[in-house]
């Protein structure tokens, strides 16, 4: 057996222990459990049954001491502790791969199954039509390296690091970059309410005295100002007593060194009271502050009036205050017992841990971009609802309680989750079902906390994010990402970035597939015309891996578009491609394509030279390229409006690279010889210059029709 004694302010318990001999022994156990609240601890035998899991005469491993004594016993040690279970669900939670990286795996997958089949066809149908195999080796070789997207990986490495350094200016640090884009696509907020919706830190929100209810702010009664002073320590250690001499006014602690303190009795955990008696001008003032029902019961109540303050304590309770008595008297003599002196009722203090600043906007955006809001905490229902509704959550009447989760099946628990917004009492356990089965139910799950209790959920996330400033360390390991500032309204505009890298991820995406199109047509058709190849391995070396990559990762830089937070997060069912985009990316793919090979294969029926024939088709292609990049920067804005902007420095140089490299293929002759390329006249230059620029710039009439038409459905 191993006792302990504990006696010190602020000194963290080692181990979950039985508690034998408490003595006014207050416990911080908001690490665990959530409540902001301190605990006083009972001895075993003077506990009550209780069906909470977090029990009264239990000291748990990692909790805080915060005034009192305690001798106990030592009943669990490292990983068998509630502490160390929390630990042990960290480890068992799998990494799993974001959204985004499923939906490309199945892209990617789907491109190469195409392209074996593309392949080996052409390899066949070139060889049937001239009869040599080492054309036809090269043919297929040609259309492989054409429409394999190998661009995809450089993408997401360069836009994700890029958003996860955008949003590190933004006071939010990734811990994981794969975790950027799936910030945006969150469908679901699973918010802990103690010190992330709140301060963790409490303050008082209501006071009745003299028949009257009102904030710390209008306290103007100069007598009910001395006794809330008066009632509490001079440094105290306890939050409730630094909320009270805050709502005292700071100023007024002058009155304590008015009077001298003749006599203290402690707070009791049977008689939950405290009081002060302070000695001036020979007489005695006696200041007491404790629970509404025994100060209540000390003081000379008629029934009419302690009705009417019985109500008043419903409606604080009711609100999910913690209350406070308030009562006074002055006496001749000291007495050694409360119940000897004649009090006199002053007043209810009500005492909340209050929302923090800037809370109820966030919540607010969460709902106009169509995120559901849902709280977990480990605190009373009362208190959650109240918070919630002062925050402008607007619960349903459904409330669950941690011990009703263990009694579901898994079926059960995500039938559950879809209409419930608040759970309450909930251990670390219990958090990382909830969001499990939220999970299940195909939702996209963003979890906060700054708790060790939070850890086990923010793991099991789609996306946990941790409290920087006021967060634990166990949490900062278990999240994804990190809050800088601790503020709320930062995960809104962490959504937002993260919605605007996806959509620029697709774009980018989007583009690439698009450009495969001609290139991959253009090595398949030519032998199958019997043309000498448009594209040699060289110019498509030059396609793939210098301009296409350049050209694709302009779009990163691309602002989000006007109504992103406007719309609700993408289901998380849908493909990258969808089938919308799959229409865009073969109608403008096609079109490119026709082109740069209509004129090419015109050229050769007429017997011009193909290096001639390739220099106009290049033009044209590349002309066409970089229009495509101008054209499907947004969805919506038309390419006049875009070009009036200020423009991206990094977007300039990179078009203007790839037409200087296009017409230095064409116009040196150095070049000319190793790209098998021929300098054409100025007259046929306008005409591919032209030509490319229509053949992409043509779906800025596709937007104009869709801006008639939304126009009209408005």
């Amino acid at each position: 057996l191993i006792f302990i004694s504990l006696s010190y302010q602020g000194e963290r318990i080692p181990a979950d222990c039985i508690v034998l001999e408490p003595s006014n022994f207050s416990v911080d156990e908001s690490i665990l459990t959530g409540e902001s609240e301190y605990v006083m601890k009972v001895s075993t035998t003077q506990s009550e049954k209780s069906t909470d899991y977090w029990k009264k005469d239990i000291l748990y491993a990692g909790t805080l001491c915060v005034f009192g004594k305690c001798t106990a016993i030592v009943k669990f040690t490292g990983i068998n502790t509630e502490y160390g279970k929390i630990g042990k669900a960290i480890s068992e939670a799998k990494d799993e791969p974001t959204p985004l990286q499923k939906k490309v795996s199945i892209l990617v997958k789907n491109i190469a199954i195409a392209g074996v089949i593309l392949c080996i066809s052409v390899m066949v149908a070139s060889y049937f039509y001239s009869f040599n195999i080492l054309n036809s080796i090269l043919s297929g070789i040609s259309l492989a390296m054409a429409i394999i997207p190998e661009e995809f990986p450089v993408v997401l490495t360069v836009f994700l690091s890029m958003g996860a350094y955008r949003l590190a200016k933004n006071n939010t640090l990734m811990r994981k970059i794969s975790a950027v884009e799936t910030l945006g696509s969150a469908t679901v907020l699973c918010v802990d309410k103690t010190g992330t919706i709140t301060q963790n830190k409490m303050k008082v929100k209501s006071i009745y005295s003299d028949g009257r209810i009102f904030n710390n702010e209008d306290l103007k009664n100069q007598e009910l100002s001395d006794l809330m002073v008066l009632s509490c320590e001079k440094d105290p250690y306890d939050p409730m007593e630094k909320a009270i001499l805050e709502a005292a006014n700071l100023s007024q602690l002058e009155t304590l060194y008015k009077y001298d303190l003749s006599k203290k009795i402690a707070f009791d955990s049977k008689t939950k009271r405290m009081a002060n008696i302070y000695i001036k001008d020979n007489t005695y003032y006696v200041a007491v502050k404790g629970s509404a029902e025994t100060v209540l019961g000390l003081c000379n109540l008629d029934k009419q009036r302690m009705d009417e303050i019985n109500i008043e304590i419903d409606k604080m309770a009711s609100n999910g205050l913690r209350v406070l008595a308030l009562a006074d008297c002055t006496s001749e003599k000291v007495y050694e017992d409360l119940e000897c002196y004649e009090l006199t009722f002053k007043a209810l203090v009500g005492l909340q841990d209050p929302p923090k600043e800037g809370v109820e906007e966030a919540i607010k955006l969460c709902k106009k971009a169509g995120i559901r809001v849902v709280m977990i905490t480990g605190d009373y229902s009362k208190t959650a609802m109240a918070i919630g509704e002062e925050i402008g959550l607007k619960f349903t009447d459904k409330v669950i309680v941690g011990n009703e989760i263990d009694s579901l099946s898994e079926n059960e628990l995500c039938e559950v989750v879809k209409s419930c917004d608040v759970f309450s009492r909930v251990i670390p356990e219990q958090k990382m079902k909830i969001v499990k089965a939220l999970k299940k139910n195909g939702e996209i799950v963003a979890m906060t906390g700054d708790g060790v209790n939070d850890a086990p959920a923010l793991k099991s996330a789609d996306i946990g994010i941790a409290m920087g400033q006021r967060g634990t360390e166990v949490a900062k390991e278990a999240a994804h990402m990190i809050l800088m500032d601790d503020n709320f309204t930062t995960i809104v505009k962490s959504v937002k970035d993260g919605r605007r890298v996806y959509d620029n991820i697709r774009k980018a995406m989007v583009y690439i597939l698009i450009i495969h199109i001609p290139i991959a047509a253009m090595a398949m058709f030519a032998p199958l015309f019997n043309l000498p190849p448009l594209l040699l391995p060289m110019h498509i070396m030059l396609l793939e891996l210098i301009i296409d990559p350049t050209c694709s990762i302009v779009f990163e830089g691309e602002p989000a578009e006007a109504n992103i937070m406007e719309n609700p997060p993408r289901p998380p069912q849908e493909p990258l491609l969808t089938r919308n985009l799959t229409i865009k990316v073969v109608l403008q793919g096609v079109v490119m394509f026709l082109a740069a090979f209509m004129p090419f294969h015109y050229m050769i029926d007429l017997g011009i030279s193909s290096e001639y024939a390739r220099s106009f088709s290049l033009i044209t292609f590349i002309v066409a390229n970089v229009t495509l990049v101008l054209v499907n920067r947004s969805n919506t804005e038309l390419l006049y409006h875009l070009i009036k902007e200020k423009g991206s420095k990094v977007r300039l140089i990179v078009n203007s690279m790839a037409l200087i490299m296009v017409f230095a293929i064409v116009y040196i002759p150095i070049l000319n010889g190793f790209f098998r390329t021929e300098k054409i006249g100025i007259y046929p230059l306008i005409f591919a210059i032209v030509l490319g620029f229509i053949s992409t710039g043509w779906w800025e009439i596709v937007k104009i029709i869709r801006k008639i038409i939304r126009k009209g459905n408005d």
